[in-house]
């Protein structure tokens, strides 16, 4: 018997525009598209603040695993990615804040930019629902 697919959206016009969901879950597997540090007006939170960013990434991101039934405590991979993989420490800051207790898997990956040139930060995560 296939398994359900959830779907749940975050609100972002990227959305729609792509064509895909922010979190889906097919089974007991999740997975949460890549997260961009985006306010609930469109426009960037944290310019220019690494840490601010990826806890605005982490926040949307732990909304659309609760929307397809699974929590923190469920993510098993967490991908983390900058613009400059010196400032990873921010980053790690937040996820570890978020984190510490879970300790999934994380890489942590520096990419040339973004769609939006103030994004510094994406996030991307895992997850199993037991």
């Amino acid at each position: 018997m296939d398994s359900v697919r959830q779907t749940a959206g975050s609100g972002s016009p990227l959305e729609a525009e792509i064509g895909f969901s922010r979190a889906i879950r097919k089974g007991a597997h999740v997975a949460v598209a890549g997260t961009a540090p985006i306010g609930d007006d469109g426009r960037t939170v944290g310019k220019g603040d690494v840490y601010a960013q990826t806890v605005r990434c982490l926040d949307i991101a732990v909304v659309a695993l609760k929307a397809v039934g699974a929590t923190p405590g469920d993510v098993v991979r967490t991908r983390i990615m900058l613009t400059n993989v010196t400032r990873w420490k921010d980053a790690a800051r937040a996820h570890g804040e978020r984190f510490a207790t879970v300790r999934p898997a994380c890489t942590f990956v520096e990419v040339s930019r973004f769609i939006d040139a103030d994004w510094l930060v994406e996030i991307e995560l895992d997850a199993v629902v037991d």
